[in-house]
């Protein structure tokens, strides 16, 4: 298909697309003549793909640009390419600081929660650190939980990582597959999880009047 097919099946305008492909983001088409090129499913799924992070993931082209390049590099363990999702996706740039003494018992509460769990993870992970800080900031606002209140948060995880990690064919790793379902499955338990607190607060508290 020539490029303006491409745009118009992919809903992406040619000046998006001319620009991911001077970026890099987008693979070339296959030249037909001088400045003239077709292209194939393997583009729209490309395009679809990058939509995925950043429309609804929220990523910048930076982030794009890593994920992109984990997923076509083979040699890249797939672990390794989850942690980059998980890097990408935690912000670190924009974790709150935090005090040390509130960081040290967060550090400790997170090595407690991993080795209760029996999960066999990284020691330096962003995932690792973006509780962490999530745990410290709780205790520096006043909002602390103690560590056996984050059970039911751990088998929850637990049980949902373990549902998707079954979608994963060994015989054949689809790495983009993981990325965008990975990025999207995370974003749908936020959501189902914010509809499930508006339910039970409402009904706890009963409705806002007005």
């Amino acid at each position: 298909m020539r490029i303006s097919d491409l745009s118009r099946q992919s809903g992406v305008p040619v000046a998006t697309i001319k620009f991911y492909l001077r970026e890099q983001l987008l693979p070339p088409g296959e030249p037909t003549g001088r400045n003239q090129a077709v292209y194939s499913e393997v583009h729209l799924r490309r395009l679809e793909l990058i939509r995925v992070m950043t429309a609804q993931g929220r990523l910048d082209l930076n982030s794009v640009r890593r994920l992109l390049t984990g997923i076509t590099d083979e040699r890249m363990p797939l672990a390794d390419l989850l942690e980059t999702l998980n890097a990408v996706t935690t912000g670190s740039d924009n974790l709150m600081p935090s005090d040390s003494h509130f960081m040290t018992q967060a550090h400790a509460d997170v090595d407690r929660i991993v080795e209760d769990a029996g999960w066999q993870v990284r020691t330096d992970g962003a995932s690792r650190d973006r509780l962490a800080h999530a745990l410290a900031a709780m205790r520096r606002l006043g909002c602390d939980c103690t560590i056996d209140y984050f059970d039911g948060y751990v088998a929850a995880a637990d049980q949902l990582a373990r549902r998707e990690s079954d979608l994963i064919a060994p015989d054949h790793v689809d790495r983009a597959a993981v990325i965008a379902r990975s990025l999207l499955l995370e974003q749908a338990f936020a959501a189902m999880h914010g509809l499930a607190r508006e339910h039970h607060v409402l009904r706890r508290v009963g409705p806002v009047p007005g």
